[in-house]
């Protein structure tokens, strides 16, 4: 989605969604000039009509609202997210405290985790020890997760499913926080709830 200096057409058919005005088809300058006299923003929101289709709007707002949707419509469809974080079967001590570390946290979010022992080359041979990793890791996570799925071979990798025994309980005051959040710094910022990329943790399905 274009906007503001980022469109670059000749002519543009216009809307103000702030007053439901129609402009009709103005030159693009125009459309600028409008949208600087009333404090708005310019938004290309129809790139493939002819001409182009633009709506002057507070684009802060627009991505604000469009944020708090997609989070309602997660909640209302009770999304689960299966995390996956692959380990060697002869990993060292302070690698697995780090995998470990990062298993803990998707849990107490309320994800799922599905745990892979990639082998490589003979190290099939010795599935023993890729299963006591597995097993050492659900012992050792007992508080926070039930075994969904026990260890199981798949081609040259083993897994394990894990999954959370409590929902991570929301903050008191938390949704209210949010909707109070100044909307252009949420744009600016992007979701504040987004996770950062894990070193070998990825979405998966079970």
């Amino acid at each position: 989605m274009r906007v503001n200096d980022q469109i670059r057409l000749p002519m543009v058919r216009l809307f103000d969604d702030t007053t439901q005005e129609a402009f009709g088809i103005v030159p693009l300058e125009r459309a600028k000039q409008l949208a600087l006299e009333r404090e708005l923003d310019l938004v290309e929101v129809a790139p493939q009509a002819q001409p182009p289709v633009c709506r002057l709007m507070d684009y802060g707002r627009f991505k604000f609202e469009a944020l708090k949707r997609e989070k309602e419509s997660r909640r209302e469809h009770n999304v689960i997210t299966v995390k996956e974080m692959k380990l060697r079967p002869k990993i060292s001590e302070h690698d697995f405290q780090t995998k470990f570390g990062y298993v803990r946290h998707f849990l107490e979010e309320g994800d799922k985790v599905k745990l892979t022992i990639v082998f490589r080359g003979r190290e099939l041979v010795h599935q023993e020890y890729g299963r006591r990793l597995l097993d050492r890791m659900a012992e050792e996570l007992h508080a926070l997760a039930a075994v969904e799925r026990n260890a199981l071979v798949e081609g040259r990798n083993m897994t394990m499913i894990l999954s959370p025994v409590h929902k991570k309980p929301s903050k008191p005051g938390a949704a209210r926080a949010e909707e109070d959040r100044d909307p252009e710094a949420v744009a600016a910022a992007g979701d504040p709830d987004a996770e950062g990329n894990q070193p070998d943790a990825q979405d998966s399905q079970p």
